[in-house]
């Protein structure tokens, strides 16, 4: 084989091993050779019939933790949870400018061989070296595994197409017969925690005869989703999303103030930013809301002086109505009442806010399915009805 054919076959190969889905591992080690830990996909059962059960591992050979492994003779395998992947972005060396130490990004005790574990991972294998043996770039190694320890719940995070991922229960087929039946007639959809319950409903409704799945979360969550493969669309804001997707816009969202029923500014109608100077503020914390609204305000000469914070939409609404604050949303619900029946007023902020663009977005250069191709018309189709379809 000439070398230009190997480079192809090279080529294809990463290319392909793209798409087979892995969870992402910490292993790490400490002993006589010091402590180290690396970020790594390959890793996998052996059998769990031997003396002890066995699992193979596989380290690049330029990793410092890959020589200290063979010295010390042990290793601890850490299967990371779907919110953690700044630890494995950590060992990997992208924070390389922001830790002296990897080992900080997380809390960690050490196992019975002395490697350590995170102290919070899905679970994590403690094992002694069996053997080692260098093909290629990689060290594989064969070890026995001597404890566990094992969370009561999460779920994995997944790496494929090149970025993260997380796991989704999949019911299986009642048949093989119903199961081609519906072959092609599924379509996973990531949207925008906030803004999803106003427009998904009606969009699903619209998708009669094509099964949906719904992956729902941040902007982060959503983005991770698209890259990995997860969802094939995706409905979020139009930020820090990359070239590598394709972006359809599809609406805006202007910033207003949401106070409490007989607030001294709800018989206004519109709010400057700075009559919000010294008014405690319930922040929406969930990428990129939490810095698009404190934005927002340092944008207009104030700073926010922000009391409470929560990720969930209806927790700050909830907030406010029980007058610990105003927020700034972005969503406006049709309803101007809290879970617990408090009514709430929302008034517009005057200023020139950049909007909050909301977009479609997909993997570029990727051919679109069917159904993907109609939820986009449905999309558009209701987003040109004006914000309040939204």
């Amino acid at each position: 084989m000439d070398a230009k054919t190997e480079q192809t076959i090279r080529l294809k190969f990463l290319e392909g091993m793209s798409h087979a889905a892995c969870t992402v591992n910490i292993v790490t080690t400490d002993g006589q050779a010091g402590r180290a830990g690396v970020t790594v996909s390959a890793m996998a059962s052996v059998s769990a019939d031997s003396t002890w059960p066995t699992m193979l591992v596989c380290v690049h050979h330029l990793s410092p933790a890959a020589a200290r492994i063979v010295e010390n003779g042990v290793l601890c395998v850490n299967v990371l949870r779907d919110d953690q992947s700044y630890i494995s972005d950590t060992f990997a060396g992208r924070f390389k400018d922001e830790v002296n130490d990897k080992f900080e990004c997380a809390e960690w005790v050490s196992m019975p061989s002395g490697a350590p574990r995170i102290v919070d991972p899905l679970v994590a294998f403690d094992c002694r070296l069996i053997s080692s043996e260098q093909v290629g770039t990689h060290y594989i190694f064969l070890c026995e595994v001597r404890e566990l320890h094992v969370s009561g719940g999460g779920s994995p995070l997944i790496y494929a197409n090149r970025a993260y991922g997380a796991s989704m229960r999949i019911d299986g087929a009642r048949s093989l017969t119903a199961a081609r039946a519906n072959a092609g007639s599924r379509l996973s959809v990531a949207c925008f925690h906030t803004f999803g319950p106003f427009i998904m409903p009606r969009l699903i409704q619209r998708m009669e005869g094509i099964g949906i799945r719904l992956v729902e979360g941040d902007q982060r969550r959503l983005s991770e989703s698209l890259r990995a493969g997860e969802s094939e669309l995706a409905l979020l804001y139009d930020i820090d999303l990359g070239d590598e997707l394709e972006k359809i816009p599809l609406d805006h969202l202007f910033p207003y103030v949401l106070l409490p029923d007989g607030h001294r500014l709800a018989a206004q109608t519109e709010i400057e930013a700075t009559e919000l100077a010294e008014e405690p503020m319930v922040l929406l914390d969930a990428p990129p809301s939490a810095d698009y609204f404190v934005g927002v305000m340092r944008a207009a000469g104030v700073e926010p002086l922000i009391a409470y914070r929560s990720i969930s939409f209806e927790m700050v609404r909830g907030l406010v109505g029980h007058g610990l604050g105003y927020a700034l949303l972005a969503t406006k619900p049709a309803a101007d009442m809290t879970y617990d029946g408090l009514k709430l007023v929302a008034r517009p902020l005057v200023g020139q806010q950049l909007p909050s663009s909301i977009v479609i977005a997909h993997r570029k250069g990727e051919a679109l399915s069917g159904p993907a191709r109609r939820f986009i018309e449905c999309c558009l189709e209701v987003f040109r009805k004006g914000p309040s379809a939204a």
